[in-house]
């Protein structure tokens, strides 16, 4: 019976303990029978999803524009989990922008 990889590295030099399976690369302890996700949260610890409305909760300094202000709303974010930036969304008057979701709150 095959061990399965890592689901942080990717290693293949997992093993068993009790009824964890355990990562020596990266110390990573998951469970097969219930998939743990971890999943990007707001200023609240609210999960955000892709597709929901958030609004900022302070100004912050954008390079090369104006200021995002403190309450901007902000529809249909998508996430990414890749990245510390973990919120994409579009702004008028801003175009792209990649936010944190600590400076964000869920509506």
């Amino acid at each position: 019976m095959s061990l399965p990889n890592c689901p942080k590295c990717a290693s293949e030099y997992t093993y068993e303990d009790g009824s964890l399976y355990v990562c020596p690369m990266c110390n990573y302890e998951w469970n097969d029978t219930v998939e743990e996700t971890e999943s990007i949260r707001d200023m609240n610890g609210n999960v955000l999803l892709d597709g929901d409305s958030v609004t900022v909760i302070k100004d912050l300094k954008v390079k090369g524009a104006p200021t995002l202000k403190q309450g901007t709303t902000i529809n249909n974010i998508r996430l990414r989990e890749d990245h510390a930036e973990n919120v994409v969304c579009k702004v008028d008057g801003f175009g792209v922008l990649y936010l944190k979701s600590e400076f964000l709150k869920k509506i």
